[in-house]
Order: C-alpha cells, then sequence, then structure tokens
C-alpha cells in the first residue's frame, strides 16, 4: 500500500554545527523533537557530549546564537541529542545511536551485528541503496543523519533548499506522498 508508511525525507550532515543549523529549520517550520528521526556513531555522540544528558558548552551556545529562539529556550539540536538518553536507542549489535521513526527501522537490522546492517535497515525503511550506503559511510566517518516526515511538498522543498544551505550531503527527498492542502 502506497501511503503505508509515510515518505522520510533525510540528509546526511558532516558536523554538528551544520546539523544544528538544519534542525533549526526544522523548528522554524514548526516540527517538533517528536518528528525528527537522528542516526550517529556512538562514537560521534560521546565527542561532541560529555556524557548522554549534557551537550558541550560550545555547542549550546552557538546553537542559542544561531537557530533562533527555540534554541534558547533549549529547544535546539543540543537539547535534542541530549533526550537521546531518555528517548535514543542503542541498536543492539551496532555502535550507533538512533531517535525518531529510524530508530525503530534498525532495531531489527541490528541483529546482524555490523554497522553494515544499517544499510539493510534504511532500504527497508525506503531509503534508496545508494543513499543507504552513503550515509553508513558519513556515519562511519562521524556524521549525523537526520530525518524527518514533511507535512506537505512545500515543506519538503523548503527544508531541501534550507538543508543545502547548511551544508547537508545526500539529501533524499521522495515525492510527497499525502495531501497536501498548502
Amino acid at each position: 500500500m502506497e501511503n503505508a508508511r509515510p515518505s522520510i525525507m533525510t540528509a546526511l550532515f558532516r558536523d554538528p554545527d551544520s546539523a544544528e543549523r538544519a534542525y533549526g529549520a526544522l523548528t522554524r517550520r514548526g516540527y517538533g523533537s517528536d518528528e525528527v528521526s537522528l542516526l550517529m556513531s556512538e562514537e560521534t555522540h560521546k565527542r561532541h557530549f560529555r556524557d548522554k544528558e549534557v551537550a558541550r558548552p560550545d555547542f549550546e551556545t552557538k546553537a542559542a546564537e544561531g537557530a533562533g529562539a527555540g534554541a534558547v529556550a533549549g529547544g535546539g539540536l543540543g537539547a535534542l541529542l541530549a533526550a537521546l538518553a531518555a528517548s535514543g536507542i542503542a541498536i543492539p549489535g551496532m555502535p550507533m545511536i538512533a531517535m525518531g521513526t529510524l530508530a525503530a527501522a534498525l532495531t531489527g537490522a541490528g541483529t546482524g551485528g555490523a554497522l553494515g546492517a544499517l544499510i539493510g535497515g534504511l532500504i527497508g525503511h525506503g531509503i534508496p541503496e545508494e543513499h543507504a550506503r552513503l550515509y553508513d559511510r558519513g556515519i562511519r566517518q562521524g556524521g549525523i543523519v537526520m530525518g524527518v516526515n514533511p507535512r506537505s511538498s512545500e515543506d519538503a522543498r523548503y527544508l531541501e533548499r534550507e538543508w543545502a544551505n547548511c551544508a547537508a550531503e545526500q539529501i533524499y527527498c521522495p515525492p510527497f506522498r499525502g495531501s497536501d492542502a498548502a
């Protein structure tokens, strides 16, 4: 069935600052943290955060300066990543952390044991193999994959533009499926 699963838009960000700016684009468009998916290696999470609950001070400062009013109140990507301790999951057998709908797609994939199982989980969630392979490599190299289910084709176009301006790589934006009242 074509509308059984919403189309997820994904992109790879090579550094936390780029991911933070991209998350700011989401919040400015009215998306909440519960609508965002994140994938990163445990090493990336450890490198950019002191522990699973506290973001680096310089990361939080940049979020407050650059991501808009929501970030000042603790709504930036730093706050979202801090929530990984509560709502994110470590994928069994895979050295990674996942949050959101992509986490659910990967829970079964992790039983294979290798980070390469990420590719199968992403493909199973509707992401083309070419993108899945590049995301796998990007995560291994310290990148962050972010995803969201756009509410409208207008949102998808806006996010694609904004994420490109945030140095996103490998933006996957499937054709919008759903009622598009906008």
